[in-house]
């Protein structure tokens, strides 16, 4: 099937000759610097990656080291995204071994003139971390290629060790040049998934991003890494994390959700991830190409002669071209067979079509590149042998380094340019050949064009790569379809010179204001706003090993001190305790409180100067069953629908005024959503409905949730109703039913009584529960006091929240909860005589 495209960019390397002067040229500025968004930082951008932007080479005969920039690196042009006034610093290894005796000196000779740190490896262990860990496992599963090794080894833990060792190698060498108050660090790649650990464990508030330059994978390949859940949490103590496109994200998203049960929420256009009280973001933004590069390109002496050099090779003749790596996931093979079936299906462009593929060097070595390689070659002869005669040869392959400016001038002469790959993290080769098309003065001068000729190009891209989204105006095909992509390439070259003008106008307006400088600018604008708040937070780290994470709070979020709210508790006259129901006095497994939390409740409703409320979303006769054995508890259902003062009492309806009738409307929507979700169900009570998806798959109920949730409030956006998304339910009730309304009436009424409490005890572990706690700490009770209550909102659980404290887990709650019964129940004399060995909970299950 043949698709027209989307948008977004490509995985790093590209070709240039080392002698190419970067010249600004003259094609476009990019739009970021319109935009305005030039990141002008207090500190450095320390950027880190495997390499180091550098070209390394040892003269024999004199035993001095020379080192050049590398233009094909992706690193160089990153610092044209930046102020003039920001320093820039790589840290990464070289492509070269140096003797561990001439370390310290090319060490301090990179730093003071390129600012480069480097981070030497030795070869045993860089062998087992690169061709080891990075090719045999990531890069392959990364690319969608599942382990299996029938009669292999399977994972191989050494390497990993490997791997987190050159990891912590990596870190250690960034500490050496960080001031971690000031400066930001850029990781990049699938080399350094774990780094971040390690930098965040040095330095708790450091400023720290990380882009994916490869794909991520979906959950189902990427739960088959042994290693799944240390590469998750490692990756999560980044502040920042990027990715080429919203698959990719997607992806990643997905595998945090089903492995480790993180959610996420995108807001004012930001995809967050809370984890320990952490904000990450996550950042969808593809990389574009160096604009700057191309045009010394174009401007270089030798493309000039290559350009005629390949006009009077293929005089007459319809050029195509292809870019790739020798790899295997490039499907070179795929696309020469494509070719083949152009050939046959339309014999016309026999003598006439010529495809020139450029292998660019391979960045591994193995038997799958080697087979590969043959079997381009294979395919290439077969080709040549069945359609050529001795003029004309339909496939020319060129496996060998092409400098840029020789690959330029094919890009400016090819009519087509053809990137298939089965599976890529991004691909600049499209982007490259549309730049080159729009040419320049020197291209023109070349070519004999006048001064504004219409500039065509036409594009065809495999689906599966990153770039394919952002050419919206490409030919998209499935590579494996030799059919199709066939008639694809027929439709590119037949396009008529019109339709190819539009197409390149539209993809050269977005490549040339995206450029590498504006993703650059992009990226480290969203690492400063992630981490703007830092210092307004207190941190604490916690875990070992890989498993380290920093648990993030608000210096006003503290745990509680039960000492200081027993002290508080014993000298209070009037106390108000509202205690959320579900999890916290009734666990959520067997849904009935234990006796141990009914002999307390009953010690603290027997205190006088107490008034205890139970608060649930629970109905009213499933809330009375619980509580039967609590004579003075006083119970609140549905949210404050309804209210018990006690247990001889009977249920008053909080809020009489409420209307119903929104109720026809939906049932019958979440009915069709449960039907549709296997494992929901709903629930019916007075004041509300509720669908509970607990039980269903834990993504695709998630999905269905937000789905209903939006379709709910779109339902009702303009009716007195509310929708709400609770701990994995929706629930739809009548506006005004919070417990933060019912908490308000309760204390209201304490204080028109006369009994304006003194003490307010709030505990609660739900979203419904902010509602309490924003009313407690928001509104003044105590009207006719002198002095305000002392008031314990607190959440339990370690998560954000407006509550003032927070208490690790239900037992912590208990012990509070018995130390607070045992001063409303004082010790009788008779038991501090006991010598009988009676505990004092014994005694107050008897009382």
């Amino acid at each position: 099937m043949v698709e027209r495209s989307g948008s977004n960019l490509s995985d790093l390397v590209s070709e240039d000759s080392l002698n190419s002067p970067r010249t600004p040229g003259d094609l476009p500025q990019t739009l970021s610097t319109l935009l305005g968004i030039m990141t002008d930082v207090d500190g450095k951008i320390i950027i880190v990656a495997n390499f180091l932007p550098l070209n390394a080479q040892k003269d024999k005969m004199s035993g001095k080291w020379c080192f050049t920039y590398d233009e094909d690196s992706i690193l160089l042009p990153l610092k044209d995204g930046l102020s003039s006034n920001t320093e820039v610093f790589y840290v990464g290894s070289l492509k070269i071994d140096v003797d561990v005796s001439e370390q310290e000196n090319v060490s301090l000779q990179l730093q003071e003139k390129f600012n480069c740190l480097p981070t030497f490896i030795p070869s045993d262990l860089q062998k087992q971390f690169y061709d080891g860990f990075c090719k045999r496992h990531l890069w392959p599963l990364f690319h969608y290629m599942l382990p299996f090794n029938p009669g292999g080894n399977g994972f191989d833990n050494s390497l990993w060790k490997a791997y987190v060792s050159v990891n912590k190698i990596f870190a250690d060498k960034v500490t050496e040049v960080i001031n971690p108050e000031l400066d930001y660090v850029w990781v990049h790649d699938y080399h350094l998934l774990v780094i971040a650990t390690f930098l965040r464990k040095r330095y708790n508030w450091i400023k720290l991003g990380f882009f994916l330059h490869s794909p991520f994978p979906s959950s189902e390949i990427y739960r088959a890494l042994p290693v799944r859940d240390e590469i998750l949490k490692a990756l999560l103590n980044a502040d920042l994390i990027g990715f080429h496109t919203f698959d990719y994200a997607r992806h990643f998203l997905s595998c945090c959700s089903q492995i480790l049960g993180l959610k996420y929420e995108s807001k004012r256009g930001y995809i967050k991830l809370e984890y320990f009280g952490r904000i990450i973001v996550i950042k969808i933004l593809s990389i574009g190409i160096d604009m700057c590069r191309l045009q010394s390109a174009l401007n270089h002496p030798s493309f000039t002669f290559h350009v005629r050099e390949i006009c009077e090779k293929f005089k007459g003749k319809k050029l195509i071209l292809g870019v790739d790596d020798m790899d295997i996931f490039k499907g070179i093979s795929l696309k020469l067979m494509g070719i083949e079936q152009l050939l046959q299906q339309y014999p016309e462009f026999q003598g006439e079509l010529i495809l020139v593929q450029i292998v660019n060097p391979a960045r591994s070595t193995g038997k799958d590149v080697d087979e590969a390689r043959n079997e381009v070659h294979v395919i290439a002869n077969r080709i040549n042998t069945t359609f050529g005669f001795p003029d004309y040869k339909p496939v020319i392959i060129m496996d060998r380094h092409v400098p840029m400016y020789e690959k330029a001038s094919y890009y400016a002469l090819a009519e087509c340019c053809i990137v298939n790959a089965v599976r890529d993290g991004m691909n600049l080769v499209p982007y490259e050949y549309i730049v080159c098309r729009e040419g320049g003065p020197n291209r023109d001068k070349t070519l004999h064009i006048g001064s504004d000729p219409p500039r065509t190009s036409a594009v065809v891209v495999s689906e599966f790569i990153g770039c394919s989204p952002s050419l919206s105006g490409a030919i998209r095909v499935n590579p494996w379809d030799i059919n199709a992509f066939a008639n694809a390439l027929n439709l590119a070259i037949r396009m008529p010179s019109g339709e190819k003008q539009l197409r390149h106008e539209k993809h050269y307006r977005y490549i040339s204001s995206h450029d590498v400088a504006y993703w650059a600018k992009s990226f480290l604008h969203d690492l400063e706003h992630s981490c703007k708040d830092h210092q307004s937070k207190n941190c604490w780290a916690i875990g070992l090993g890989l498993n380290f994470r920093v648990f993030s709070l608000s210096p006003t979020f503290r745990k509680l001190n039960k000492s200081h709210a027993v002290s508080s508790y014993k000298r209070t006259n009037c106390r108000a305790l509202f205690l959320d129901c579900d999890d916290i006095v009734v666990p959520s497994i067997d849904n009935t409180p234990s006796p141990e939390i009914i002999d307390v409740l009953n010690n603290l409703c027997s205190d006088p100067k107490n008034i205890v409320f139970i608060l649930s979303g629970r109905g009213k006769t499933t809330l009375s069953e619980c509580f039967d054995q609590c004579q003075n508890l006083c119970l609140a259902g549905e949210h404050g629908y309804f209210i018990k003062w006690s247990q001889q009492s009977t249920w008053e309806m909080n809020h009489t005024n409420i209307v119903s009738s929104w109720k026809e409307i939906v049932e019958p929507v979440m009915r069709l959503y449960t039907e549709a979700t296997e494992g929901s169900y709903i629930e019916t009570k007075e004041s509300a409905l509720v669908w509970h998806y607990c039980d269903a798959d834990p993504e695709f109920g998630t999905w269905q949730a937000k789905q209903l949730l939006d379709h709910l409030e779109d339902l009702f956006s303009n009716e007195p109703v509310t929708v709400k998304k609770g701990k994995h339910i929706i629930e739809v009730k009548s506006q005004g039913m919070t417990k933060g309304l019912v908490v308000e009436d309760i204390l209201s009424k304490m204080t028109k009584d006369g009994k304006s409490p003194d003490f307010v005890l709030c505990i609660g572990d739900d979203r419904s529960d902010e509602d309490m706690f924003e009313s407690l700490l928001s509104k003044l009770y105590s009207e006719t006091s002198s002095t305000a209550p002392e008031i314990f909102a607190c959440t339990v659980g370690q998560k954000p929240s407006k509550a003032g404290y927070y208490l690790d887990d239900t037992e912590d709650v208990m012990m509070l909860l018995r130390d607070l019964s045992t001063v409303s129940v004082p010790k009788p004399a008779c038991l501090e005589e006991n010598s009988g060995g009676e505990t004092e909970s014994a005694f107050f299950k008897n009382v």
